[in-house]
């Protein structure tokens, strides 16, 4: 009986019948509905709660809310079956490669106007902070995806993209403001801004052999000190 709860509850948030932040209906409300017991519904509540869909504070004030599916919550599950298996961030990489430059051909392929807009804004952040300069390089190469049009594929890439940054991102901290890193800064920004022109030409084999080889060479510079030969170790 909690398999079946949990599944309709599941169906109602996959569906929008719930919505993010929305407060489920109290506990007793939802035991006279589904004519089960309490322990009943706890326990379909936790099958929701494992599974990320809803957050549930104990206690007075607290309560069941909904949260709808991730990409973020996607890539943990991912990350933790590949790491299980003792994958490499180079297998991880490898398996990126052959599918974001596509992308990138398909996005010059069916940009708009308005895509244009959004990739010069984008690349014209790059730099304006140090600080913020990973973050901004990843959400350009998000922006890519996600304005190709394919949803499909900008859940699996994004994956593989979460996977990576996380497996990744102390080393590439760790390497800011060194001589290396502020050159393949600049070589990023040159890449992205070289992405924006070709997607404006319409240029799809161009922007997809630029955008393989960009990825190679991020690949590359995070292979020092063969970072990239490890096995994911997402939990650290």
């Amino acid at each position: 009986m909690a398999e079946l709860v949990s599944a309709d509850l599941r169906q109602r948030i996959v569906r929008g019948e719930l919505v993010e932040g929305q407060a489920l209906p109290t506990e007793a409300l939802l035991v006279a509905q589904y004519g089960v017991s309490r322990p009943t519904l706890r326990e379909a509540l936790r099958i929701l709660e494992a599974e990320s869909l809803i957050t549930v504070r104990r206690g007075a004030g607290g309560g069941a809310r909904v949260q709808t599916p991730s990409p973020q919550v996607a890539a943990r599950y991912a990350g933790l079956v590949l790491e299980h298996g003792g994958t490499t961030v180079a297998d991880v990489w490898e398996a990126r490669l052959y599918l974001e430059p596509p992308v990138a051909g398909l996005l010059a392929r069916r940009r708009t106007r308005a895509d244009l807009g959004l990739l010069r804004a984008a690349v014209e952040r790059h730099g304006a902070d140090p600080a913020e300069t990973v973050r901004l390089h990843n959400d350009f190469h998000a922006l890519v995806v996600r304005l190709a049009g394919n949803e499909t594929l900008e859940l699996l890439i994004g994956m593989l993209r979460e996977i990576v940054d996380r497996a990744t991102l102390a080393a590439v901290e760790s390497d800011l403001g060194t001589s290396v890193q502020a050159e393949t800064e600049r070589a990023t920004v040159r890449a992205h801004h070289a992405l924006v022109d070709l997607v404006e030409q319409r240029d799809a084999a161009g922007a997809q052999a630029l955008w393989r080889r960009h990825l190679r060479a991020g690949a590359a510079y995070l292979d020092g000190g063969g970072r990239n030969a490890a096995t994911l170790d997402l939990l650290a």
